[in-house]
């Protein structure tokens, strides 16, 4: 379901031969879908010059991601009460979602595998 870009999303894509920008700005739409390997997020721009981009982010990326962003906020003293409480929703329903969905683990290991580093 496509949803309003509430603030604004900014791409930039870096090949050798060539270099593409693209902004999603609050007259453009997203949606997102989950599979059993991660995540897919679509971005669509309507108005103006039109753009899509898709990603599709494993959940083991998605993990690090997040957790990467819960290392660098707190050092972070530039962002609004409005922009902190939104980020505090998001992460309070997807604690929310996750406590849900937690299904024990059919195996005896309780540490679930992760991917490999390098």
């Amino acid at each position: 379901m496509k949803k309003p870009i509430s603030d604004r999303a900014e791409v930039a894509l870096d090949f050798p031969e060539k270099y593409y920008y693209g902004s999603f700005d609050r007259d453009s739409t997203y949606d997102l879908s989950a599979d059993s390997h991660g995540v897919h997020i679509n971005l669509d721009r309507r108005s103006g010059e039109r753009r899509h981009v898709a990603f599709h982010l494993h959940y083991y990326l998605l993990a690090d991601i997040i957790g990467a962003l819960a290392e660098s906020l707190p050092k972070r003293e530039d962002l609004t009460a409005s922009q902190w409480d939104a980020l505090a929703t998001a992460c309070n329903n997807l604690d929310t979602a996750l406590q849900r969905a937690n299904k024990p683990s059919k195996s005896k290991k309780s540490v679930p595998r992760r991917h490999n580093k390098k």
